[in-house]
């Protein structure tokens, strides 16, 4: 009898595990029929030369926006030799929520077998704001509102010295004209330098240590950026003040999947205006705190990311980070670190790696992100 019961409970366990794995089964032929109609998407939307798509992104800082974005990557005379890094040019038109009008484009285009780079930015935007007084201790806590209307321009070309390390000069412009703001309210108070308008005007150079194995999905390798910057009535610029930045990132791989560290430190002389300054918060740096709610002459940024595939082309990530600002060097801290976390999901949508990426992040406030490319 005992052995009747006991081939009895063998016989349904095994149809357990046979239901069990069949139902495994059906659900991944679900999953993979949802994730081949994505790649079709994908695959409609990314011609030849151009990737046109409906432009989505939010953050706390443009609330969420819509538009359009053409983007093209490409390496030269079409080839494809995976060791030729691919260039880039997107072009961004995007109105927001928060009556923000905002047109971008940038070239990155790498040349002469990856020994040359010349990177050039144009932003033109109608951009309500919020400014929150100057220091690590917040003024208001809901940031007070002003509009800006500016143009920024600059462009940095490199030339590579010895394998991976590249040197090169940086122009920037920007003119700020500060259209409303409260009247009697904290930046007519405060006045900070900019609080009427701002035209920069800077020449510069970049040294840059960059071993990264891919430009988008980086695995293994260094990027080590270290940028001065001189603004100077000579040049055209309303305010003289200088700004010295060290970026400094390393990717590990860590089985098949990769952790990215970065720490970023700003330090800006006494005459920089306010829009200038050192600051922390936004989609790349510290997300969860908006951007520019701490700002002072200097800051830091301390962060990390592990970077995990769940399935195909989905991936998820996990990220912490920590920063402050500072008036002076002395009043670096580490009692003064604001500390954020959260995680996020990728999804790639081309053979070099691009992502687009959905981020939930908590800081001093819960925010979510929506854009292309990684952060760090």
């Amino acid at each position: 009898m005992r052995k009747i019961y006991f081939s009895l409970g063998l016989f349904l366990f095994s149809f357990f595990l046979q239901a069990q794995e069949l139902e495994l089964k059906e659900t991944n032929r679900g999953l993979d029929k949802l994730f081949d109609f994505g790649d079709r998407v994908i695959d409609i939307i990314s011609g030849d030369k151009w990737t046109i798509i409906p432009a989505l992104v939010y953050s706390p800082e443009t609330n969420l926006g819509l538009g359009a974005r053409a983007l093209r990557i490409f390496r030269p005379q079409g080839e494809k030799n995976q060791n030729l890094r691919p260039s880039t040019l997107p072009i961004t038109f995007l109105y927001t929520l928060n009556n923000q009008s905002i047109f971008t484009t940038e070239l990155e285009w790498w040349a002469d077998e990856n020994r040359s780079l010349l990177n050039a930015r144009l932003e033109l935007s109608n951009f309500p704001f919020k400014y929150y007084g100057i220091g690590d201790i917040a003024s208001t806590i809901t940031g007070e509102a002003y509009t800006t209307r500016f143009a920024s321009f600059f462009i940095n070309y490199e030339r590579m010295l010895f394998k991976g390390l590249y040197l090169g000069p940086k122009y920037e412009f920007r003119t700020d004209d500060i259209s409303q703001r409260i009247e009697g309210g904290l930046l007519e108070t405060d006045r900070p330098l900019g609080y009427d308008g701002q035209r920069i005007s800077g020449l510069g150079l970049v040294l840059n240590y960059d071993t990264r194995d891919n430009i988008f999905q980086p695995h293994r390798g260094w990027f080590n950026r270290i940028g001065y910057m001189d603004y100077s009535s000579f040049l055209g610029s309303r305010f003289e003040f200088s700004q010295l930045t060290f970026d400094l990132r390393k990717y590990l791989k860590v089985r098949n999947n990769s952790l990215a560290l970065q720490s970023w430190w700003s330090f800006t002389s006494a005459n920089a205006p306010f829009q200038q300054i050192s600051l922390i918060g936004g989609s790349d740096r510290m997300r969860g705190y908006f951007e520019g709610k701490y700002r002072d002459r200097h800051a830091m940024v301390h962060q990390a990311e592990y970077r995990f595939r769940v399935h195909r082309n989905l991936g998820m990530v996990v990220f912490a980070h920590s920063g402050q600002v500072a008036g002076s060097l002395q009043q670096f801290d580490w009692k003064r670190f604001k500390y954020g976390g959260g995680f996020g999901f990728r999804y790639k949508i081309t053979d070099d790696g691009l992502n687009i990426r959905l981020d939930f992040a908590i800081g001093d406030q819960r925010a979510f992100y929506f854009g292309l490319n990684e952060v760090i």
